[in-house]
C-alpha cells in the first residue's frame, strides 16, 4: 500500500486529525481516532466499526508493512515527518500511528440485550466518567468473554481516544450499548432473565461464594460514590473481602477480579 506524503499540517487530506485533544473535547460528529499498533489492528479487524484514513510517522512505515496489508485497499495512508505529525495534533506524537475510524449507528439496549445468548455475562456500567477506568474496564471485559456492556447516559464515551488506548482496542470488540438510566436497564435485564448483581463494599454478600448463574449481569458504579441507593435496594449486592481497615479498589480493578470468579471463558 502507497502511502501520500504529507507536508503541511494544514493540508485538509488530514485535516479529521487537526488538534486531537481539543476535538476530542468538543466531539467528532460520528468519529474516533485510534492509535498505536495494536488498536490499529483490531480496528481492520472489525465489524463493527470502519477505518476512514492512517495517519503515521514516515519512519514507522516499514514496521506497519503487515498490519496495512489488513486494510482495505483503497484506504488512505498518509505519512508525515516528526515536526508535521505533532503540528497536525497538536502535540508531541511519540507512538506514530493514528487513524481515523467511523461510528456505526448506535445500538440501542434493547436490540444488544435480546441478540444475547442464553448463557450470558454482561456489564453494566453506572456513572462512570472516567476514561481511564471505562477503558481498563473494556479490556478486562474483552479478557474475560463478557457477552456486552450498557452503558447508563451519565458514563462517558467507550470511544474516546484515550478510553480505546487504554482499553487496547478491546472498545472496538466488546459490544456496548449506551443511553439510558440504570434503572431502566435494569428492568430490561430483568424481563430477560437476568440474575443481576451489584459490587459494592457494603455488599451483603462476598464475591467468592457466588455461584455463576447462566444469565448474570454485574454493576459496576463510579469511583467514590459507588452505585446508588435506588439501585442497591433492589440488587442482590456483593462485595471483596479485604484485610482489616482497608474497603475498596478501584473500579477497574474490581470489575477484573468479579470477572475472573465469574467468567467461564
Amino acid at each position: 500500500m502507497q502511502a501520500t506524503r504529507i507536508d503541511d499540517p494544514t493540508d485538509p487530506r488530514v485535516a479529521p486529525y487537526l488538534s486531537i485533544r481539543e476535538r476530542d473535547l468538543a466531539g467528532r460528529h460520528g468519529r474516533f481516532i485510534a492509535e498505536g499498533k495494536v488498536v490499529l489492528n483490531v480496528l481492520f479487524s472489525s465489524a463493527r466499526f470502519a477505518p476512514e484514513s492512517v495517519l503515521v510517522l514516515e519512519n514507522r512505515l516499514p514496521g506497519l508493512a503487515e498490519t496495512l496489508k489488513k486494510a482495505p485497499p483503497d484506504l488512505p495512508v498518509y505519512a508525515a515527518s516528526q515536526d508535521v505529525m505533532d503540528a497536525i495534533a497538536g502535540f508531541h506524537i511519540h507512538r506514530g500511528i493514528l487513524a481515523v475510524g467511523r461510528k456505526l449507528p448506535p445500538e440501542l439496549p434493547e436490540t444488544l440485550a435480546s441478540a444475547l445468548p442464553a448463557q450470558a455475562l454482561v456489564l453494566v456500567l453506572v456513572g462512570l466518567a472516567n476514561h481511564d477506568n471505562v477503558g481498563a474496564i473494556f479490556r478486562n471485559a474483552a479478557a474475560f468473554g463478557v457477552d456486552a456492556i450498557f452503558l447508563d447516559q451519565a458514563c462517558c464515551d467507550p470511544l474516546y481516544r484515550k478510553a480505546i488506548r487504554v482499553s487496547v482496542g478491546a472498545a472496538l470488540k466488546v459490544p456496548f450499548a449506551s443511553g439510558t438510566d440504570a434503572a431502566s436497564l435494569a428492568d430490561m435485564l430483568d424481563k430477560l432473565g437476568f440474575a443481576q448483581l451489584a459490587l459494592s463494599p457494603a455488599g451483603a454478600a462476598d464475591l467468592r461464594d457466588l455461584a455463576r448463574p447462566e444469565r448474570l449481569a454485574l454493576f459496576l458504579g463510579t469511583e467514590g460514590e459507588g452505585l446508588p441507593e435506588s439501585l442497591l435496594s433492589r440488587l442482590c449486592t456483593a462485595r471483596i473481602g479485604m484485610a482489616p481497615g482497608f474497603d475498596s479498589l478501584n473500579v477497574a480493578a474490581a470489575s477484573a477480579i468479579a470477572l475472573h470468579h465469574f467468567s467461564r471463558a
